[in-house]
């Protein structure tokens, strides 16, 4: 059977892995004033667009992903004979409308593709399967790689089906950003007043770095750091600590909101590297993509793993 894998812009994977691996891209749109770019992981494009000057505007772009239709055109024009099998793993819905949007066209898609793979000479049934990464970013990353090992070991679509869905849910994501007020100023863009505006004085003004826990589509902060390194270092130490229990998926997923030889050089990042690879865990970095970097800010870091329950520091 011929498996397809489909994510969107936002899951933090190398353009090279997409590639080697047959990865489908649902790309997200950034407008930024006047100009619409098309979020494709294109890693050199997205270097250029930090190195521009539409970056210092990124607080105030609109991303804007698929709708029903272009799914819709993309699956029955192309994946529904390319494929027999599609799980389409999408950003967490509680941040984006993607997963209703590719719910609401599988209707169509499942309702229509008959004729379409009969005169391409397949008689056999199509399937698809959307699943909600239920996190973002590099931890969105997690499911789509456990995903590819799944579909190359020969497991059968059952099998996918109900891992996926429990890694998912097993998926816990960390992120630390540079720049507060971007936070407050990219939420109060998008109506969400859940960073204030003395919450983000007052912690760029100590140089207070809060950390982002995203689990099961709910993210809140559970530290509070002084330092943006301290606060990487510390993340990073936390990390080693449950890749040495043991992780659900040996994977750990890391991305970066500016080039990765700046991500290399972070505290704590080469001890990390040593302790994945000295319990067998491959530690996947990639640039953080365009339409992640207009929602966190430049330098930000994303972190993410299947894991049991936990607390940070513990």
């Amino acid at each position: 059977m011929r498996i397809g894998i489909v994510v969107d812009s936002a899951c933090d994977l190398p353009q090279s892995y997409l590639q080697r691996n047959n990865i489908i891209l649902l790309p997200i749109s950034v407008r930024i004033g006047d100009t619409l770019l098309a979020d494709q992981r294109d890693e050199t494009a997205t270097l250029n667009f930090l190195a521009g000057p539409l970056s210092e505007q990124g607080a105030e772009a609109e991303t804007i992903p698929y709708d029903a239709a272009q799914i819709q055109a993309l699956f029955l024009e192309h994946l529904v004979t390319d494929f027999d099998q599609v799980f389409c793993l999408t950003i967490t819905r509680t941040r984006s409308p993607l997963y209703d949007n590719v719910v609401q066209a599988s209707y169509t898609i499942l309702n229509e593709y008959k004729p379409i793979r009969q005169t391409a000479g397949y008689n056999s049934p199509f399937g698809l399967r959307v699943i909600d990464s239920q996190n973002l970013f590099a931890a969105q990353a997690v499911s789509a790689v456990e995903a590819v090992r799944l579909r190359d070991s020969g497991a059968s679509v059952p099998q996918i089906r109900q891992r996926l869905e429990q890694v998912a849910a097993s998926v816990h994501g960390y992120m630390i950003t540079r720049d507060l007020y971007y936070m407050r100023a990219r939420a109060r863009h998008k109506g969400d007043r859940s960073v204030g505006l003395f919450s983000a004085a007052l912690g760029s003004a100590l140089d207070i770095k809060p950390v982002l826990h995203g689990h099961r589509g709910e993210t809140a902060p559970v530290a509070k750091i002084k330092g943006f390194d301290n606060a990487v270092q510390t993340l990073f130490e936390f990390v080693g600590k449950r890749v040495a229990r043991g992780l659900m998926t040996p994977v750990v997923c890391i991305s970066y909101g500016g080039p990765l030889e700046e991500l290399r050089i972070l505290p704590g990042y080469r001890e990390l590297r040593d302790t994945c690879d000295a319990h067998g865990v491959t530690m996947m970095e990639a640039l953080m993509s365009l339409t992640g970097m207009v929602n966190v800010g430049k330098g930000a870091v994303t972190i993410g793993f299947a894991d049991e329950p936990h607390r940070f520091g513990s």
